[in-house]
């Protein structure tokens, strides 16, 4: 099992930064691909931005591309997701997830519990 703790939420203006983070425990870190979906109420989990296990490789979605980083820390078991240049549409609770085998909430092994980002216009 694995287990993942999502921080870093919170309130921010349109325009603001926030750095969300991901502890994660249980089996070998660098075993998994990581990453962030997003999800609001009523609406379908989407995919954000992924990392592969050395860090080598990142994927963005279109709507975050150029504003958001993802990163890792592979010593620390962390996963990093830096939100620059927000927008209220970013608005969402952002999940962290473990195994993230492609941009499919589907094809992902484990999610955090999720932590709540709100972007004021």
């Amino acid at each position: 099992q694995v287990q993942l703790v999502e921080s870093g939420g919170g309130l921010v203006q349109a325009g603001g930064s926030l750095r969300l983070s991901c502890a994660v425990s249980g089996r070998p870190f660098t075993t998994y691909a990581m990453g962030w979906f997003r999800q609001n109420p009523g609406k379908e989990r989407e995919f954000v931005s992924s990392i592969n296990w050395s860090g080598e490789s990142t994927n963005y979605a279109d709507s975050v591309k150029g504003r958001f980083t993802i990163s890792r820390d592979n010593a620390r078991n962390l996963v990093y997701l830096q939100m620059n240049s927000l927008k209220p549409e970013d608005t969402a609770v952002y999940y962290c997830a473990a195994g993230v085998r492609s941009s499919s909430r589907a094809e992902v092994d484990y999610w955090g519990q999720g932590t709540q980002v709100t972007v004021s216009s």
